[in-house]
């Protein structure tokens, strides 16, 4: 595994640690990410394990009434940014800005501090090998408003965060809703 996952595992591993999860199915899943940690620190690299971490950015605009999502070309469903990490990432932070910049086409992203949510979900074979996402979610707004479809997206818009569409899951909503109550309680970041 190279060096630099090493980095991104203690880093993970101490942000898990200590972060308060916002409801029980959180703290269950950040319960569960802790102990993957502790059992198999290749579980940071995707060429490794089949169940991996991944890391991503929900992006609201600075008023929080509307969300950038990427209609993702293998699942062929709605999703905030988000990727696999990488061995050029210096921080769980800085790999979801990256996917967050490469996937929404957005020049300029305002990173806000800390975790935002984390998810565990299951992956179905256009995903090859891997069975198993475990994903770090941040949150950021966007300077600008220009979407760029990347190479890894079908389609990336703007929706208002009250009118997402239909076959957003419950955990993509949740994670909408605790970025705009971060954004909304910190104004002018």
């Amino acid at each position: 595994m190279p060096e630099q996952f090493t980095a991104l595992h203690s880093q993970a591993l101490a942000d898990l640690s200590t972060w308060t999860a916002p409801s029980p199915p959180q703290e269950q899943m950040r319960a569960r990410m802790v102990e993957t940690l502790r059992l198999d620190a290749t579980a940071m690299w995707r060429h490794h394990s089949r169940a991996h971490f991944t890391t991503s950015l929900v992006v609201v605009d600075a008023d929080a009434r509307r969300v950038a999502l990427t209609l993702h070309a293998k699942a062929k469903r709605w999703f905030q940014f988000g990727g696999h990490l990488e061995s050029g990432d210096s921080t769980l932070e800085a790999a979801a800005l990256r996917e967050g910049l490469e996937e929404s086409g957005l020049a300029d992203l305002r990173l806000l501090p800390g975790l935002l949510a984390v998810d565990i979900h299951a992956l179905d074979g256009a995903f090859g090998w891997c069975t198993e996402h475990l994903d770090v979610r941040y949150v950021a707004v966007a300077v600008g408003e220009s979407l760029t479809v990347s190479d890894e997206s079908d389609d990336v818009r703007w929706f208002d965060v009250d009118a997402l569409p239909e076959d957003a899951e419950p955990a993509l909503r949740e994670a909408i809703a605790l970025a705009c109550e971060r954004v909304r309680a910190n104004p002018g970041l």
